[in-house]
């Protein structure tokens, strides 16, 4: 686990800007704060230290195999969005880790619990790792580009025409039944932005033939309706003619950015962008929750009614990161998403301000500061919310011709634009291991332990 020197935190303290106090228009407070909720996240692990197959890379219960995937793809973007590269080696052992015998994130170790969704969240941030050219030094393993179409390769055969005309199961096993009978929005939502990501990664069309297919199949089905509000799936014992119409926050954001990357691909497609805007607009139904809480983000399918699970308590964070994304590939969002996400990263940052410290991050935003709600998936939505104020500072991710297999720091690229004006980062605590820091991780798991009384929408 990560803990910050007690000198160098003292040394640095009047150069710290608190979660709380965030300052959106300032680059230097933006990356502080975001070092600050980044450290509260990777607090949470410590499989680089025990360094055990079963414990690198992944966290401690109650966290499933996939939420440790989503977790590098948040800390990927703060190292690609602030210029921080403080974790990058941690990043990579865990990444490297889990890519399996295969080296497509089939990974034994955690089959009891690996779907399709949770493949796809690692194959996000392999593809964040690919379009940023993060180095990748191991000569026994391939580049994080071949990883990811490995990863597609093993997708593309589960796409099942038997029933419901097409579509991917939630689960792959068929030694783990729960999820088998039903298709999911976040599994083939995945398995979308993976084939557009690779489509505009390699300039091969066939990962967008396959994009296209997928959006077809999901609007006939029914899980993106013709608002574009996108739902949680179906059950094949009945064709999937009944839409479960629970919607969660995530999924709209995949098939968002999705919808985004095509539109950059196909140099404007104007039907990829009205897809887009569409599925922006219909966004805002995870925004202002209350009169007095105008453009704040909320999960409004548990949130207001106490029923979140640790899983949904992250679901924020990949709207917020796909909503920053998707400005990157189609700028003419950026005003609509800054208006909602600004306001949510002020509320983020002020819900931030939990424990002793002041630093620990909440589940609500909308309550004015912090609730008491705490863990992985709370540190991981703050973060993903308030260091994308810095995206339009950092580089678009990188396309065909430009993605290279780096293999050492010396030669990797800037991470960031030097168009943009960036003021020098406030310094960064040094990271280090420490058994200090067991009190703040004992403090959390009593907090997490009485949040597994919460009611459950999944198994």
């Amino acid at each position: 686990m990560f803990v910050k020197s007690i000198h160098t935190a003292a040394a640095l303290a009047a150069a710290i800007t608190l979660p709380k106090d965030l300052n959106v228009n300032d680059p230097a407070s933006i990356r502080s704060a975001a070092s600050t909720i980044a450290y509260g996240l990777m607090s949470y692990y410590s499989g680089n230290v025990t360094n055990t197959p079963e414990t690198i890379a992944v966290f401690p219960e109650p966290y499933y195999w996939w939420e440790a995937g989503a977790a590098w793809g948040a800390m990927l973007d703060y190292s690609h969005y602030t210029g921080d590269s403080s974790y990058d080696e941690v990043i990579t052992q865990a990444l490297l880790s889990q890519v399996g015998p295969k080296f497509d994130f089939m990974q034994p170790l955690h089959f009891g619990s690996e779907g399709n969704d949770d493949q796809a969240f690692w194959s996000f941030a392999v593809l964040e790792a690919a379009e940023r050219n993060f180095p990748q030094l191991n000569d026994t393993i391939p580049p994080w580009l071949d990883i990811a179409e490995n990863i597609w390769n093993t997708m593309a055969p589960r796409w099942n025409e038997s029933h419901c005309g097409g579509g991917l199961a939630w689960q792959i096993f068929e030694s783990n039944p729960n999820g088998m009978s039903y298709k999911n929005s976040v599994s083939n939502g995945g398995f979308f932005q993976l084939s557009a990501r690779l489509a505009r990664a390699t300039g091969n069309d066939t990962y967008r033939d396959w994009a296209q297919k997928i959006w077809d199949w999901s609007e006939k089905v029914g899980f993106v309706d013709d608002q574009f509000n996108v739902y949680d799936g179906a059950d094949i014992k009945d064709n999937c003619e009944k839409v479960n119409k629970l919607s969660f926050s995530y999924a709209q954001g995949i098939y968002m950015y999705g919808a985004a990357v095509l539109f950059n691909y196909t140099n404007g497609d104007k039907t990829w962008g009205d897809r887009t805007n569409g599925l922006l607009k219909a966004a805002d139904s995870y925004f202002s929750p209350y009169p007095n809480a105008t453009n704040i983000m909320f999960e409004h399918a548990c949130e207001p009614y106490e029923v979140c699970n640790n899983d949904m308590k992250s679901f924020k964070g990949y709207l917020s990161r796909f909503m920053w994304a998707t400005s990157r590939m189609m700028p003419s969002t950026l005003p609509r998403v800054q208006t909602l996400l600004n306001a949510s990263a002020i509320a983020a940052g002020k819900a931030c301000s939990g424990v002793e410290n002041g630093t620990v991050c909440g589940q609500k935003w909308y309550v004015g500061g912090f609730d008491g709600v705490v863990g992985l998936g709370q540190q991981m939505t703050a973060l993903e919310t308030v260091q994308g104020l810095l995206a339009q500072q950092a580089l678009p991710p990188f396309k065909a011709g430009e993605i290279k297999h780096v293999k050492g720091t010396e030669n990797a690229p800037p991470t960031t634009n030097p168009a943009a004006a960036s003021p020098t980062p406030s310094p960064s605590p040094t990271k280090r291991s420490n058994s200090a820091g067991s009190t703040l991780v004992d403090w959390r798991w009593s907090l997490l332990a009485l949040g597994s009384a919460l009611a459950l929408y999944f198994a």
